[in-house]
């Protein structure tokens, strides 16, 4: 009998043999994707989110725990597709223009990948065009922008700016380390982030 609680209890771990054995047990038989996705997958990227946000868990741990969803995805995607699965959101993710970081902007893809959003992950040193182009080409409903330097925060308002005059209606998402709220209200962000797992809670509230 698939035991969906393991395969939550293999992503907490890390356990990536495990995370994928289980995945394939409960595929083969027939348990529903989307089941085996928010019981076993979401529900164990769920707890490694709040232990990341309580500092139970640094990054260290949410990149193993993310590697061994990510072998059960693997399994599941073509399953989820088949079933004609909807994701709960389109997200372009990537880190603007003149910024070269991408470990904190992996690890929301990595978040919100678990958390059943499709991410388009569009890179490092994006430029508002392409940041304009993807949104249109991937349907998005929401664009996060990741910045780790306060010479290339003035970019995100460029993006947003840039968005808006597309007429794309996208949501928008800031993050990074010098970022702040006040700074995503200034410059008309719909939503701040402040870490990886906050990213997803705050995708899903604006959503809703």
């Amino acid at each position: 009998m698939a035991d969906l609680k393991a395969l939550a209890d293999a992503i907490i771990s890390g356990d990536r043999d495990a995370a994928r054995e289980l995945t394939q047990q409960a595929a083969d038989e027939n348990v529903d994707p989307e089941k085996i996705l928010n019981e076993g997958l979401t529900a164990g990227m769920d707890v490694v989110g709040k232990k990341f946000k309580a500092n139970e868990f640094y990054v260290p741990e949410v990149l193993i725990a993310a590697r061994a969803m990510h072998a059960g995805m693997e399994i599941l995607e073509p399953l989820l597709a088949e079933a004609g699965a909807e994701p709960k959101g389109i997200v372009v993710l990537g880190t603007v223009k003149g910024d070269l970081h991408d470990i904190g902007k992996n690890l929301v893809n990595m978040m919100l990948s678990g958390g059943g959003f499709k991410v388009v992950d569009v890179g490092i040193d994006v430029s508002e065009e392409k940041f304009v182009e993807s949104a249109k080409n991937e349907n998005a409903d929401i664009v996060a922008l990741s910045a780790l330097l306060t010479t290339t925060m003035p970019q995100m308002k460029n993006v947003i700016d840039a968005l808006k005059e597309a007429g794309i209606e996208a949501q928008t998402i800031i993050g990074g380390a010098p970022v702040t709220q006040d700074y995503a209200d200034e410059i008309g962000a719909d939503g701040y982030a402040p870490d990886a797992a906050s990213a997803v809670d705050k995708a899903a509230e604006l959503l809703a």
